[in-house]
């Protein structure tokens, strides 16, 4: 226990300097990618709705390759899973909720 206790504030220290790089780049890209979109982005959202909504009336998204739709068939699933995981933590359990 003795050998432990004095090689634990060493891991700890190791520990903390190999993650700052790597949390400082997740804290970079965490800034951009999960802010919510801005006033000026606005029209661009819309439009870019638009052509979603003007591609699956065409039928364009017939059209995909394999890899888009095994990618897109991820994007999807990963949204139901992290709802679904949401939705367990916030009732508190995995059946019903506690009326």
């Amino acid at each position: 226990m003795a050998s432990i206790g004095s090689k634990l504030p060493v891991m700890v220290k190791g520990l903390m300097e190999n993650s700052k790089p790597k949390l400082a780049t997740f804290i970079k890209y965490a800034r951009v990618e999960l802010a919510p979109p801005k006033i000026s982005e606005m029209p661009e959202v819309m439009s870019g709705f638009g052509r979603l909504m003007k591609g699956a009336k065409s039928g364009a998204w017939k059209n995909v390759t394999v890899r888009e739709g095994w990618l897109n068939t991820l994007v999807a699933l990963d949204i139901g899973f992290c709802f679904f995981i949401g939705e367990c933590l916030g009732k508190g359990s995995l059946i019903g909720y506690q009326v």
